[in-house]
Parts: structure tokens; C-alpha cells; sequence
């Protein structure tokens, strides 16, 4: 079988009746001039919402797929402000404004970046604000998600244990937990970050598409909530020195999210997250504007957890469409999806243009066991949803269209740490979409080596000098064969 896009024919049966429009179909004249714009052309879908009630039932089959399955007191950074309570001291840009200086232990993830060089989390007054005259007139993708600071760290499996933490979960803290873990990690080595799954995403793509090697530099931007405190300060700044715009004003006396992200020696780890002003999104107009000149939108996973969200997704994903625009979901969470389940797959089912997720995610989108392959879970989401990626871990990766499923191998390295992999992955994807890569195995390879260079390192972000690397030899393979359109 041919892996291009195109080669997907209109052989694959479905029960389902959203089907690809014609242009997917092998009969077709001419290469399409960009997977952008044939997903663009989702109009030409029709959704019927009984697909999505009997999908949701636990059991169905496809013949196309061959089976048949059954559905605190804040230690470490010593000198933040004191609006965060006593776990802070005040040594931060205050709810005034007033210049000051927050402080890290280290350097944050970001690497190559000069203002990481001093180790001082700096907000400036030049990153903090900006007027709209400042920005692009039209975003490539527009995040949607939640906005938290990381402070991510190499710990034990004792340090684990002493404290009741089971390896490898993501946790959601309240104000005393979260000032246990952190005390209890005084004197550990850790970064600081502007955090998030969806940020991790959006930092890479920015940095792949930076530089005008295989077309224009990409606009990059994140809308969702942070506070008025230091950490909202910080935050911005840190993202729109990563070329990442964050659009949406601070809650005025507002607290910013955290992410404890704890790693230890075998690239597991284990996450603890504090909402605090992140808790709630909004659809506020700075959003509803900013979507109606967005090329593709990508909604964060997490954000089903929060309270009355779904009507923010809701909205949004419904005016991006209407726009024009791509709508991605990204499942972030097999707990998320136990306990949203609905809520996700009315998104998907009326909305939904892009799902990324991992193996065991993409099974509970499925209900399928543990037993059952991602192979079979690609192929079976692929006929809900145009197109859908789908990581492995170190086994590779699939990407499925219209029922069909290809396998995306590996790409060497040796691991350090897997968190952001799946983020680094999906960005990859997101870059091949807007450079015109047509050809599914080679876009998925390119997202694979992404990938890799992240689990490589330690931290979640993709380094400017990794990206730009990266972006040159991309831009090598396109001028020596044909997959670019």
C-alpha cells in the first residue's frame, strides 16, 4: 500500500457517515497542494449524532479494520512574591507593577536562550505587555489550554515513596499538597518553566518554524488564564521570548498555576498540578476575535477538567470551524477521558478535525482493553475523526486516515526523559500541516525525530539550536525529494 494522502482511497468501508470528501480519493488528478487545505475542507463532512451515541456504546466492528472489538509551603524558589501566601517571601513584581526579580535554582528548561543565561526568572516590561498593533494579522495555530508554571526536577524512587506518590500519575494538588511536595524537595536541583502540555507543543513549533528555511516564519499563539501575580509575569514573558504570543489578560488578583513534575533515573514521571486562576477559561471577546483569524486551532486535553470549560471549547471550536479553521483536540489524559468521556467525543464527533493522543488514551477514546493494539485503535478513531496520531513510546507511533492506519517508526536515541515526548510528537505534526507535506509516513517521521531529540534531553522543550537544526534538515529532505507540496 502507497502511504500518500491521496492513495487513501474511498475503498475503506465505514458504518459511520462522516466520509472523506472526494479529493482524498486516488482518482484524483493532481497532488493536493497542502494537507492544510484538504482538512480545511471539513464542511463537506456530515456528523450524525447516532454515530457517536453508538460508538459510545462499547462494541462495534469494522470490517475495513479487520476485528472485531469491544468498546503549601513553597520552599525551593525562595523569593517569589508574597501574594502567593506565606510559602512565598516578596522579592517579585508585585500586583503594582513594581519592578523585581524573581529567582530560580537553576536555569529554566529552555536551554539555548540568553535570557536563561543568568538564572534569574525575570519579568520585563517589555514582554508583559504589548498592543495589538504588535501582532500578526492572521495566527498559524492558536492554543487553547491551560497556562502553568513547571518546576520539574530529578528525584528518587524513595523520595516517591516517602511521600505516597505513585510513579508515573499526573495528581491534582490543593494548596497544603502541593507545599508538602515542595518542601520536601528544598535543596533538589529544578528548572522553572512556562509549562503545560500545550505551551511544550507551541514552544517547538514556533522554534521549528522560526526561521524561514522551508517557508514564512509560523505565527504562534496561546490563549487561556493566568494571575496577576509574579508567576502570570513570568509566564508571558518566558513564551513570548519563545516567539509564542499569550493573548489573554490576567485575572486581576488571580493566583497562576504550577506543575510539579518529578522525573526519576528510568524517565518516568510523576506530575502535580495546581490550578489556581487556570482553573477556569472564559470565552472572552480577546479569544472569540482571535479565532476568527486562526488557521488552526488546538484545544488542550486537560481543559475538560475544568468547571463549565466544555461550553468555552464548545464555542471556540464552533467559530474556528466556522472560520475556516482546523480544530485539533489533544486527549492529554487517560483519567481525563474516563471522566469527560461524553464530553470529549461530542467535541470530536461535531468538531473535531486532529486528535493526538497515545496508545492507552487512544484505546480509552475507544473503550478497547489493554490487550488490543494501538494499531487497531488508530484505525478505529480514524473513522470519526479525519486524522489521528497516535504515539507508542519507544515503539513508534501510527497516524490513521479514513480506517487506515501506517506505522511510524522509532527514531534512535537514547532516552532521558519522556516527558513532552507526546507534546514534541504532535508539534512535528502541526509543522508538517502548515509547511504543505502531503505524504503521511514522511510527516510522520518528521514528528518522530522532533520527538526523539526531546526524549533525549532533560526537560520538555524543544532547544533553539535542536529546532533550528532540525528545521534544516527538513528543509534538505524537501529539496531532495518530493514530499513537500
Amino acid at each position: 500500500m502507497s502511504f500518500s494522502l491521496i492513495s487513501l482511497s474511498s475503498s475503506s468501508s465505514s458504518t459511520v457517515s462522516r466520509t472523506f470528501p472526494s479529493f482524498f480519493s486516488s482518482e484524483t488528478s493532481s497532488p493536493p497542494s497542502s494537507l492544510l487545505t484538504l482538512l480545511r475542507n471539513q464542511s463537506n463532512f456530515s456528523h450524525v449524532a447516532s454515530s457517536y451515541r453508538n460508538f459510545g456504546s462499547g462494541s462495534c466492528s469494522f470490517v475495513s479494520s479487520g476485528c472485531s472489538m469491544s468498546a503549601a509551603d513553597y520552599v525551593v524558589p525562595r523569593a517569589f512574591s508574597s501574594s502567593f501566601g506565606s510559602e512565598f517571601s516578596s522579592s517579585g513584581r508585585n500586583s503594582d507593577g513594581e519592578s523585581s526579580e524573581v529567582r530560580s535554582g537553576e536555569n529554566d528548561e529552555q536551554g539555548a536562550e540568553t535570557d536563561d543565561e543568568d538564572q534569574v526568572l525575570i519579568v520585563d516590561e517589555e514582554d508583559a505587555g504589548y498592543s495589538n498593533s504588535d501582532l500578526p494579522q492572521r495566527w498559524d495555530v492558536l492554543g487553547l489550554g491551560q497556562a502553568m508554571v513547571d518546576f520539574s526536577g530529578m528525584v528518587d524512587n524513595e523520595f516517591l515513596e516517602r511521600l505516597g506518590l505513585e510513579k508515573g500519575t499526573r495528581k491534582v494538588v490543593n494548596h497544603e499538597e502541593r507545599g508538602k511536595v515542595l518542601s520536601a524537595m528544598d535543596g533538589c536541583s529544578y528548572k522553572a518553566a512556562a509549562g503545560g502540555s500545550l505551551s511544550n507543543s507551541l514552544v517547538a513549533l514556533a522554534r521549528l518554524g522560526g526561521q524561514p528555511i522551508a517557508g514564512p516564519a509560523l505565527n504562534v499563539a496561546l490563549a487561556g488564564s493566568i494571575g496577576s501575580d509574579p508567576l502570570g509575569g513570568f509566564y508571558r514573558s518566558k513564551l513570548r521570548r519563545a516567539n509564542v504570543n499569550f493573548l489573554s489578560a490576567p485575572v486581576k488578583d488571580g493566583t497562576t498555576g504550577t506543575v510539579i513534575v518529578l522525573t526519576t533515573s528510568d524517565a518516568q514521571r510523576t506530575m502535580l498540578a495546581y490550578q489556581g486562576t487556570s482553573s477556569r477559561i472564559n470565552y472572552d471577546p480577546c479569544l472569540a476575535e482571535a479565532i476568527t483569524k486562526t488557521n488552526i486551532l488546538v484545544v488542550e486535553g486537560y481543559l475538560f477538567e475544568l468547571p463549565d470549560t466544555v461550553r468555552t471549547i464548545s464555542k471556540a471550536c464552533k467559530e474556528a470551524r466556522k472560520n475556516g479553521a482546523l480544530v485539533a483536540i489533544t486527549a492529554s489524559d487517560v483519567s481525563c477521558i474516563e471522566r469527560h468521556y461524553d464530553d470529549y467525543w461530542e467535541i470530536m464527533a461535531n468538531y473535531a478535525d486532529i486528535v493526538f493522543a497515545n496508545s492507552e488514551e487512544a484505546k480509552a477514546f475507544c473503550h478497547f482493553s489493554s490487550n488490543e493494539s494501538p494499531l487497531s485503535a488508530t484505525r478505529y478513531l480514524s473513522h470519526f475523526v479525519p486524522l489521528v496520531s497516535v504515539t507508542d513510546g519507544p515503539k513508534g507511533s501510527y497516524i490513521g486516515v479514513k480506517g487506515e492506519a501506517i506505522y511510524i517508526p522509532p527514531s534512535p536515541c537514547t532516552p532521558v526523559d519522556t516527558c513532552g515526548a507526546g507534546d514534541a510528537y504532535a508539534s512535528g505534526i502541526l509543522y508538517g500541516i502548515l509547511r504543505g507535506v502531503s505524504d503521511l509516513k514522511n510527516m510522520g517521521s518528521i514528528a518522530s525525530k522532533v520527538a526523539s531529540v526531546v526524549v533525549g534531553q532533560q526537560g520538555t522543550r524543544l532547544r533553539v539550536h535542536d529546532a533550528i537544526g532540525l528545521s534544516e534538515s527538513f528543509s534538505v529532505h524537501c529539496r531532495n525529494s518530493t514530499f513537500w507540496s
